[in-house]
């Protein structure tokens, strides 16, 4: 099954969440754990490993490092991506997510509406660079790129 069955991220070191971004991770984490697709490209003429994969996101040397293993805890490999790609998506989705929050409080659901909008949009952007940016390394539908999106963020956030 090429799949996504457990995800662990390694934030240690990065500054705390905001409640809401928390929020944000944890509907995330579980809406790909519902369902995903995910999908190692095969490599250098081997074949590539099957799933399901447990996915470790972290920063190291100010770059995203996707590390897969399989259900056992063998590693099965591991993806290197530069953060520079993200950077203005990133601080756009987190630009528009603080008024989202912000709108929640006191706006009425109309102008809550058009900003959620704004912030789907952003979304959408960010899970096309991810899935680009994963272009010969690993294939995942659009859902599974957006519900990625918000945990490279987070990590994005504090690396």
């Amino acid at each position: 099954m090429s799949r996504i069955c457990q995800i662990e991220i390694d934030d240690s070191g990065l500054p705390t969440p905001t409640p809401e971004i928390e929020q944000e991770r944890r509907v995330a984490v579980f809406d790909l754990l519902e369902d995903n697709s995910f999908a190692l490209a095969a490599r250098d003429g081997q074949t590539a490993p099957a799933g399901p994969f447990v996915m470790n996101l972290s920063i190291r040397d100010r770059r995203l490092v996707i590390a897969l293993a399989d259900e056992g805890g063998a590693g099965v490999g591991e993806i290197i991506l530069s953060l520079g790609p993200f950077r203005q998506v990133v601080k756009d989705y987190y630009q528009i997510c603080g008024s989202y929050f912000d709108a929640v409080k006191r706006l009425p659901p109309s102008q809550i509406e058009a900003i959620d909008m704004a912030r789907r949009g952003i979304h959408n952007e960010g899970a096309r660079i991810l899935q680009e940016r994963l272009e010969g390394k690993a294939e995942m539908d659009i859902d599974t790129a957006r519900r990625l999106f918000p945990l490279v963020c987070v990590l994005h956030f504090g690396g």
